[in-house]
């Protein structure tokens, strides 16, 4: 997918939808939570944006709220970014109704910022809203699509996919609160719990149980 985010040489094209990849439980792209088993609506959360530590080379970690992408081939979805461009961290907003490309907005995300993301769909119309409190902004998109499967509802730290998986950045623990699906608590619809670990097993972020309406995602150390 061709999507151009950030300013720096970070990241070149790259795409958030297509999917989890190996999921059960574990994958190579996703950890969080997925609500499967009925019909899905509306999912949102709120977070506070991780602050990258970066070293060397491009790395590359995304937070998002969607519908679909577990079981079924679209995903409609909206989040930030957080990358990598050796030692300079990038941060910055996007939407993506996959497998249309990504679209980046404009507007300045910094880490420390509390953000509400929201995916709402009534009569084939999705409704995508990213509100960043601290920075005073709000993005809300609107898109018709008819035939959407919306079997899936997600809250996801994601490690973006171009050709592969990209290398995960290190965005140390974000936690997200007041997630919904539907109306009611993530928590109480038994969503499946994911792990994201590479190709060949090594965990690479770790979700967390539900504290309450709230989980936390860890990146591991290499």
């Amino acid at each position: 997918m061709q999507a151009v985010h950030g300013s720096g040489t970070v990241p070149f094209f790259i795409s958030h939808g297509g999917g989890v990849r190996h999921a059960n439980a574990t994958s190579t792209n996703w950890s969080g939570y997925a609500a499967t088993g009925s019909t899905y609506t509306s999912v949102s959360t709120t977070f506070t944006e991780p602050k990258v530590t970066c070293s060397s080379g491009d790395q590359y970690s995304s937070f998002w709220v969607g519908l679909d992408g577990y079981s079924s081939d679209s995903v409609e979805q909206t989040g930030t970014e957080a990358d990598c461009a050796g030692k300079t961290a990038e941060y910055s907003a996007w939407i993506e109704m996959y497998p249309a490309d990504p679209v980046t907005y404009s507007n300045t995300v910094k880490p420390g910022d509390v953000i509400t993301e929201t995916v709402t769909e009534a009569s084939n119309k999705y409704t995508l809203t990213l509100k960043d409190t601290t920075e005073g902004w709000t993005k809300t998109t609107t898109k018709t699509e008819s035939g959407l499967a919306r079997s899936s509802a997600e809250v996801i730290a994601e490690a973006p996919y171009s050709g592969g998986v990209l290398p995960l950045a290190n965005f140390g623990t974000v936690t997200f609160n007041n997630n919904t699906v539907n109306g009611s608590n993530l928590s109480s619809l038994s969503p499946t719990g994911i792990n994201m670990a590479s190709s060949s097993g090594a965990a690479e972020a770790t979700t967390s149980a539900f504290s309450g309406d709230s989980f936390s995602i860890q990146w591991n150390s290499k």
